[in-house]
């Protein structure tokens, strides 16, 4: 078995991803590369426009988005479609004051958007959230 360095937070972090999913550790970290890695050359760079397919749940309406390192969302259907925010939290908090402007739409959009992974086990997006 193979072992890899890591600070204590990406450790606990990659834990409590694997705890959410039901999976492994190594599982969850298999996956991730996975999915970032599919398709590319591993000498060339991701593709921009592309990015990871995520989406929120919020208020009994689901919002498909995509994210595209290191931070930037860009909505891909609902009544927000079309709009590109800097941040998961900006995207989270425009979310929240759409659906519900009458609560408080302070978020963190890390743990609000989860990795669309075809119906398997939620994986927030902080899972992949850059150093």
């Amino acid at each position: 078995m193979a072992f890899i360095d890591v600070s204590q937070e990406t450790k606990e972090m990659v834990a409590f991803a694997a705890r959410m999913a039901g999976i492994s550790e190594g599982e969850i970290v298999r996956r991730l590369i996975t999915d970032f890695s599919e398709g590319e050359d591993a000498a060339s760079p991701r593709v921009e426009g592309e990015g990871i397919r995520i989406y929120a749940d919020y208020a009994g309406h689901r919002t498909r988005a995509r994210f595209i390192a290191p931070a930037r969302v860009e909505i891909v259907d609902g009544p927000l479609e079309g709009k590109s925010y800097k941040s998961p939290t900006g995207a989270a908090r425009a979310v929240v004051r759409h659906y519900q402007p009458e609560v408080n739409d302070s978020r963190n959009g890390w743990m609000f958007w989860a990795i669309d992974n075809g119906g398997g086990p939620r994986v927030w997006l902080q899972t992949v959230r850059p150093e």
